[in-house]
């Protein structure tokens, strides 16, 4: 058959797969990423599908025929991804939010990137192995997490601002570590990857500062009635900013988030109702991809490793939400609801492994650890956010009968 045809055909059952996994996440009330990674587990080298071995004893992916495609769905996943992230807030809540949130900022930075950095140097990574694992333990899934509190009706708790503060945080953290780590995990010199966090720096305060000064203006002349002329100009724009942003080393992705920072007002909406299905598409594509480029067989050596990471750095980011919680004078309900949500990690943990894959400068091992790693929180995360509040209120209802029984044997007479 000709190439193309099978391309086609492999194309197709791979969309099907993810459909038939999405509506399955659906009915158990479950995030599809995971699902989207056991999918491309099951499909890559190594799965249950044929695995071709050439004379040489070399596994061939069975996808071969749409490898080329694969990898551009994956980069546009990617911008998309981000895009669409910067879309959802403003210029000025993310700078409101980084002034209220930079102490729980700062928490979260030490509580969580030091155990995956940790963990990489006793893996025995070396340094940029254990700058990439901290990354990946560090950031919080903000996609999965917003769905889960929509599905949970969360959204108006007086914990969700808290929440969503420290999520910008770490948004904007990425905008400095991803071109950091990018280029040392290329092999640039820690001079040059430091100059790279340098410009992307630069670059955000420019970008903020024109958001926050013309966001409006920019907005009016990115919009359209006509939903094809503003798919085209946004899609294209994006595609664009995030290729000058990689060819400058500050990471395409970054690049796409700063430009939806500048997206605001009607046109921010607009993008939301277009873009969405386009980015729910390619990100699809990206993470059943990345699960794909994970031989099966590698993730039981660096399972156990990966759920004690997982259990350790689920302890620290409840901790986290808690005390930034505490801090903002929320009950203590709301405290273990903002700590469990923020546990949850998803595409952006995989983000950087894919980054630090594609760069060359890790150990092949650190692709199956991060897909085991993310596989367990981003089951667990929602779980625990579901059970979160009725074990913030059996603490509360403890609490309240440990200060009743000592008012009353207060009130006791002693005899």
């Amino acid at each position: 058959m000709d190439t193309t045809l099978i391309a086609l055909v492999e194309l197709g059952a791979v969309l099907l797969l993810l459909g038939a996994l999405g509506r399955f996440a659906g009915k158990i009330g479950m995030s599809p990423v995971p699902l989207y990674l056991l999918g491309g587990l099951m499909v890559g080298v190594g799965g249950l599908l044929f695995t071709r071995v050439d004379a040489a004893g070399v596994a061939h992916n069975p996808m071969e025929p749409i490898e080329e495609f694969s990898r551009l769905a994956a980069e546009i996943g990617v911008v998309l991804l981000l895009l669409m992230l910067g879309v959802e807030y403003s210029a000025r809540e993310l700078v409101g939010g980084l002034r209220g949130s930079w102490r729980a900022g700062v928490l979260d930075i030490v509580l969580n990137f030091t155990p995956g950095a940790v963990a990489g140097l006793l893996l025995g990574w070396g340094p940029v192995g254990a700058l990439v694992l901290g990354g990946i333990t560090y950031i919080s899934s903000s996609g999965i997490i917003a769905k889960v509190l929509s599905d949970l009706g969360r959204v108006g708790n007086r914990e969700t601002p808290v929440l969503l503060s420290v999520l910008v945080f770490e948004d904007l953290a990425m905008a400095v570590y991803l071109p950091v780590m990018t280029a040392l995990a290329a092999g640039t010199a820690f001079v040059s990857g430091l100059k790279a966090a340098g410009v992307a720096l630069v670059v955000v305060a420019l970008v903020l500062g024109v958001a926050v000064r013309y966001g409006p203006q920019i907005s009016r002349l990115l919009h359209s009635d006509e939903q094809e002329n503003f798919l085209l100009t946004v899609l294209g724009l994006a595609l664009v900013v995030a290729g000058v942003a990689g060819a400058l080393q500050v990471s395409a992705g970054v690049g796409a988030f700063l430009l939806g920072i500048a997206i605001s007002g009607a046109a921010a909406k607009q993008a939301r109702a277009v873009l969405e299905p386009l980015r729910d598409l390619f990100a699809a594509l990206f993470f059943v991809l990345f699960g794909m480029s994970v031989d099966p067989r590698t993730l039981p050596p660096v399972l156990l490793a990966a759920l004690a990471l997982a259990l350790v750095t689920a302890a620290t980011k409840v901790a986290t939400g808690y005390l930034a919680a505490r801090g903002a004078g929320i009950g203590v309900a709301g405290r273990w609801r903002a700590g469990a949500a923020l546990t949850i990690r998803g595409e952006f943990s995989i983000v950087i492994a894919g980054l630090a894959a594609s760069a060359g400068g890790v150990p092949p091992e650190m692709t199956a650890f991060a897909t085991a790693y993310v596989l367990a929180l981003a089951v667990a995360g929602p779980v625990l956010m579901r059970y979160a509040d009725a074990f913030g209120r059996s603490r509360v209802r403890a609490a309240t009968r440990r200060v009743r029984s000592r008012e009353v044997g207060a009130a006791d007479p002693v005899h």
